[in-house]
């Protein structure tokens, strides 16, 4: 094994320990009790919903879209599914704190809804872009090879 896994390896144990020594010796009994249930809770979500869920996104896609386009289409899926975690609880935590707080005054809604009409955009605009590239790489490829390229294809 290379000294550079062990060393990377070592200092990730290392620092678990100490989080570990930490929670333990700082955090009250009743706030690891409560720790503990959200933990399990993200397990529980995490596996039994959003891993199912994003395996048959990924079945259907594999399934229902081109394989020039899937690329398009999964990371148009991927970005758009990162910004929605990062927006859902920002959206139901919407009106509960003071004014002086303006971040929560948003409206987080609407710019979700513009991040991801912007995210769908930026994939389509890149499909696009492919299937232009692979058109001219197709006609430059017969072009080449003495055939001519017949006037409906231009």
């Amino acid at each position: 094994m290379k000294a550079w896994r062990i060393s990377f390896a070592a200092s990730g144990i290392l620092l678990g320990l100490f989080g570990v020594f930490r929670l333990l010796t700082e955090v009250p009994v009743g706030n690891l009790v409560v720790l503990a249930g959200w933990m399990i809770g993200a397990v529980v979500i995490h596996d039994g919903i959003l891993s199912p869920a994003v395996i048959a996104v990924g079945w259907f896609i594999g399934r229902a879209v081109p394989a020039r386009g899937r690329r398009y289409v999964q990371g148009g899926l991927i970005a758009g599914g990162l910004i929605t975690a990062v927006a859902i609880p920002l959206i139901l935590r919407a009106g509960q704190e003071p004014p002086s707080k303006a971040i929560l005054q948003q409206s987080f809604g609407g710019n979700l809804t513009i991040l991801l009409g912007l995210v769908a955009a930026a994939s389509l605009v890149l499909y696009a872009l492919r299937v232009a590239r692979d058109t001219r790489n197709t006609r430059s490829a017969k072009t080449a090879a003495g055939a001519e390229p017949s006037p409906e294809r231009l």
